[in-house]
């Protein structure tokens, strides 16, 4: 029997126990944090990574809608009733259809009939809902051989790029193009000029017109336009009275 004088001591595993500290020690919540920031920057650039891609994919998507444009405008030029017409790059060369005389800027009634059909198609895919959103503006280049001085060949070049434009807005025509087409030309069609820029072999093949259509990039915007008031005046400016 033991004395009542006698008390018995804790056992040593009930005193560690109580000595054991309640929070985790500071190597572990640094670890724990370590991993949540690799989570976290995992997860970011995950994010990152599939946004560039997809942006990479929307600009391949273009690129591709744009060469199937360019595509069909080419197999529309390459028609027996439109020899001489060629399609380089996002260019389209009219050849000897739009082949201006020395000093002139006027095209025989036939070829500006052969003219309208051919960019009757070539707006016809131009306004399509698949290409219309891509291009920015078309660009009518003229041109003039060497022949002459540069001034004078400056406005010859100017004034056969608006020929073009009369021949395309001409509402008179038995060939017309629609309204709609006309409107899409008015829209989107500029006039360019150059002087000897590139110049051809043959000083014929110098003085003509090229069509230059210019997309806009991806992420692009288009500048806005200001409506201008419709009209169906089919007179030509450049032609003598």
């Amino acid at each position: 029997m033991i004395g009542s004088g006698l008390r018995r001591s804790p056992t040593r595993g009930s005193r560690d126990q109580a000595e054991k500290p309640f929070w985790i020690s500071f190597s572990d919540l640094m670890t724990a944090l370590m991993v949540l920031f690799m989570v976290a920057m995992a997860a970011a650039i995950m994010v990152i990574t599939q946004e560039a891609h997809r942006l990479e994919q929307q600009k391949l998507e273009r690129d591709d809608t744009l060469k199937s444009c360019m595509n069909q405008i080419a197999a529309l030029a390459a028609q027996k009733s439109y020899t001489g017409v060629a399609v380089h790059g996002n260019s389209i060369e009219f050849g000897s259809i739009a082949e201006f005389s020395r000093n002139g800027h006027n095209l025989p009634e036939d070829r500006k009939d052969v003219i309208r059909r051919l960019m009757a198609g070539v707006l016809e895919i131009a306004r399509s809902g698949k290409c219309s959103p891509w291009i920015k503006n078309i660009v009518v280049d003229g041109y003039a051989s060497q022949e002459g001085s540069y001034l004078l060949n400056l406005n010859l070049s100017l004034q056969r790029s608006q020929r073009m434009l009369c021949v395309l807005l001409d509402s008179k025509a038995n060939t017309s193009l629609s309204e709609a087409d006309r409107k899409f030309v008015r829209k989107k069609f500029l006039v360019g000029g150059a002087s000897f820029n590139s110049v051809k072999e043959r000083p014929e093949d110098s003085r003509r017109v090229e069509f230059r259509i210019d997309f806009r990039e991806y992420g692009e915007k288009l500048a806005e336009i200001v409506e201008i008031p419709w009209d169906d005046d089919a007179k030509c400016p450049i032609d003598k009275p």
